[in-house]
């Protein structure tokens, strides 16, 4: 059963934000549970397509069936207020746009990334000692040529560069390669998945702060869509 990409990655987008929520709140149930059980009905739906439709036979003026269903819980969940809003223009868009052409990833999933990694601060730097707005570790940096991590368009087009190495590596799921760049490729091959889907089954194996993570990119990237840069 193949699941059309728009909906998935919205399901993907909400068990994300849930699972995200819950952590910050302390709490250790599972998304699934605060939704009252709704998220994972409506993956069943999805995955049998026959009962969904037996379902919109009895609800004739419902909205698109499951993907209306999806519409709905995520603007229940605030998510779209949260994570719509207009985005003002970045200072270092021209970096952005450069890196973006260069290796074809979204400018909005740069711009979330930077967001999430520093908060577009080029001085940044970790405990674990990953550098500048994209928060290089110094191997990764060196492997494309960075000898300057804090200067912006180094760092923006290497940190474009790896992630751009993440995609192709997991064939575009977004979640995967998030989850990599964040806790390296190495925890994520060990999951044993395939795609965004198989993800959301085993997030619970990723360290707290990915499983934040992944949420928090998206919803940010979601943000900078908004913008049409």
């Amino acid at each position: 059963m193949n699941i059309e990409p728009s909906v998935m990655k919205e399901l993907l987008k909400l068990e994300l934000l849930n699972k995200s929520t819950l952590l910050s709140n302390g709490n250790t149930s599972t998304g699934n549970e605060t939704s009252g059980g709704t998220f994972s009905g409506m993956l069943q739906q999805l995955m049998n397509p026959s009962a969904a439709a037996a379902n919109e036979d009895d609800a004739p003026s419902s909205k698109s069936g499951v993907k209306g269903q999806l519409d709905a819980l995520l603007a229940k969940s605030g998510y779209w207020s949260q994570n719509t809003a207009a985005s003002k223009p970045t200072d270092f868009e021209s970096y952005i746009q450069q890196a973006s052409g260069r290796f074809g990833v979204p400018s909005s999933l740069v711009k979330a990334v930077i967001h999430a990694e520093s908060a577009f601060n080029p001085q940044a730097v970790s405990r674990a000692g990953a550098k500048g707005l994209m928060q290089l570790m110094d191997e990764t940096g060196q492997g494309y040529g960075v000898t300057d991590p804090f200067d912006p368009l180094q760092n923006i087009s290497a940190g474009t560069g790896f992630l751009s190495h993440l995609l192709a590596k997991y064939n575009g799921n977004e979640g995967m390669a998030l989850a990599a760049y964040n806790a390296g490729p190495g925890r994520v091959d060990k999951l044993g998945i395939a795609n965004d889907n198989e993800l959301m089954s085993k997030l619970h194996l990723l360290p707290q702060e990915t499983q934040q993570y992944i949420g928090k990119v998206l919803g940010l990237k979601s943000n900078y869509q908004s913008d049409l840069s």
